[in-house]
């Protein structure tokens, strides 16, 4: 039998080399793990959100008190009706369509009603509304010059965040509102108000206070209310009656 001798170290890599090229692998690789993600991930352009997502939205900014500083109200009457129809935080900057109250100081009767209506320009309460509230007081035997007429927004505002303008301090100007105009009595006319001077909403006689006086005020459905139910308007006359002695 014939032998042969085991081939040399140096013939036996140069094999192994001539196989690796044969097989096409004539590059050094290494056993570490690359982090090729990364760069993927770089050279990814940026994704447009779907359709479907909505965009965070930035934080809405702290919405300004109403009326300003304090400091700066007014003191009479006659400057707060400038005041009522000029500031500009009073409606968010608006100024246009604002009906400034109507009437006297110390009146027999203040009547405070939710906001103007839709027709009214130069006189509060010019419509519909206006002829009702007239005659309730001929029934009440005050005269037109013996009443004041109020409402706790500057201009017809159908859609009415309440408790915005409540958070935003509303309440604290027409409480001051209702101290300037200093009435004997105070008949509010609308749920919606009772809130903004700290009262629950219900019908009746309450208690309203205002700094260092307090006073107490009948309070009933607003005027489009009324107008449209007579047992409302029947109840209203009841109350007053009861609350004035005249029953």
């Amino acid at each position: 039998m014939e032998s042969h001798a085991d081939p040399s170290l140096e013939k036996q890599f140069a094999a192994a080399i001539d196989w690796w090229r044969e097989a096409g692998v004539d590059h050094d690789y290494s056993d570490e793990a690359l982090t090729l993600l990364e760069k993927v991930k770089a050279e990814e352009p940026q994704r447009t959100p779907k359709a479907t997502e909505k965009p965070q939205k930035a934080p809405e900014p702290a919405r300004p008190d109403i009326g300003g500083d304090k400091a700066h109200w007014p003191q009479s009457l006659e400057g707060f009706a400038h005041f009522w129809t000029s500031e500009p935080s009073l409606d968010d900057g608006r100024t246009d369509r604002r009906v400034p109250p109507r009437g006297v100081h110390a009146a027999e009767l203040m009547v405070l009603v939710p906001m103007p209506e839709a027709d009214d320009s130069e006189t509060l309460l010019s419509g519909a509304q206006g002829r009702l509230v007239a005659n309730m007081l001929r029934a009440m035997e005050i005269a037109p010059d013996a009443a004041y007429i109020a409402s706790a927004l500057p201009r017809h505002m159908p859609l009415t965040d309440w408790q915005g303008l409540h958070e935003a301090g509303l309440g604290a100007i027409l409480s001051h509102h209702i101290t300037l105009a200093a009435p004997k009595r105070l008949l509010l006319l609308g749920g919606d108000i009772l809130p903004l001077l700290g009262l629950e909403k219900r019908r009746g006689v309450l208690e309203f206070t205002a700094g260092e006086a307090s006073s107490h005020l009948l309070a009933s459905f607003a005027p489009e209310n009324l107008l449209e139910n007579a047992k409302l308007r029947a109840d209203l006359w009841r109350r007053w009656l009861d609350w004035t002695g005249k029953a």
